[in-house]
């Protein structure tokens, strides 16, 4: 048996660019053929992912969808993170278990809820920023931000989306279940969408109208669980300097140094590339000061996961 991994499934898992909603059971097939993959070669696996797509449409749904009276006021973006992990980890569960049972091996596969805490003091609170929802006309979010007091900001793209704070997470609610269930040989579909946001009251644990990114989500599940490596899979093979730009320039391997001068200096933006690198960089240092100088982190494309793992293909993220 070999080490465990944690795997961040990126959008494309589920909903490729110019695809819609119902071609995500043939997105996740091929996802879950690369995990079942690794799991064939002895890999422990615990699976996180994304839900942009998935929770737009829950909220979309909700406020404009007919329904009984508060409906859509009920569902609030705790609810709608949880809803998505439902939605997306029975696929994945389906899926994997399905690739798994075609290689000749046991269906163990199991989905957890993941409730991540963040902290009430976090600044992200003070500056809504991330979007989320369905795109508005300026009219729309005027009318909307008066009946609810939501945030919004113009979007790049054309029109008004709703912003929310996305704070760092600061603890796994549900780590003693993943653990179990990682003992008892399951592979682990957990901290979908970054997991549900939540802070810690007098009394109970509030679910907070938040989205913590799941790149950072599944760097503290690597780190809590004492993971050999973080591979985050996306939709491009490498990290690359000036991407997009005639001179772009992957890079197959960056130090923790020369990672943190990058993000520093703005050669990696904060709206894509940038929070993985960070989230692989804050795994590889803590697991450095764990012991475990050959842990590393990696970026690439899910077509390409098994040599992303051997060092192959991507970016290998390692200490120096």
């Amino acid at each position: 048996m070999r080490g465990l991994l944690v795997v961040a499934l990126g959008g494309n898992a589920f909903v490729r660019k110019g695809e819609g909603l119902d071609s995500q059971w043939r997105n996740v097939r091929a996802a879950a053929e690369a995990v079942a993959r690794l799991v064939e070669r002895g890999y422990r696996l615990v699976v996180t992912h994304g839900n942009g797509p998935q929770v737009g449409a829950v909220l979309e749904c909700a406020h404009s969808c007919p329904g009984p009276r508060g409906a859509g006021r009920a569902i609030t973006m705790d609810v709608a993170v949880a809803m998505t992990q439902g939605w997306l980890g029975y696929m994945l569960q389906q899926a994997i278990g399905d690739a798994l049972e075609e290689k000749g091996l046991e269906r163990r596969v199991a989905t957890v809820v993941t409730q991540v805490l963040v902290g009430r003091d976090d600044p992200a609170f003070r500056r809504p920023s991330k979007p989320v929802g369905p795109f508005y006309t300026r009219e729309e979010a005027e009318r909307a931000a008066r009946e609810t007091g939501w945030a919004f900001a113009k979007d790049p793209r054309g029109g008004y989306r709703r912003v929310v704070p996305s704070p760092r997470p600061r603890g796994v609610v549900e780590m003693g279940a993943i653990e179990a269930l990682l003992r008892a040989g399951y592979v682990v579909v957990a901290g979908g969408g970054g997991g549900v946001p939540v802070v810690r009251g007098e009394r109970w644990l509030h679910g907070v109208e938040a989205v913590v990114d799941k790149d950072y989500t599944s760097s503290l599940i690597a780190r809590l669980l004492g993971a050999e490596a973080l591979i985050i899979l996306t939709d491009v093979p490498y990290v690359y300097l000036d991407y997009g730009r005639p001179g772009q320039r992957p890079l197959e391997r960056l130090t923790v140094s020369e990672a943190r001068r990058l993000l520093e200096e703005g050669k990696l933006p904060p709206g894509s590339m940038g929070p993985k690198v960070e989230a692989a960089v804050e795994y590889v240092e803590e697991r450095a000061r764990s012991g475990c100088v050959e842990c590393y982190a990696a970026i690439g494309r899910l077509e390409d996961a098994e040599q992303v793992v051997e060092g192959k293909k991507g970016t290998r993220v390692v200490l120096g």
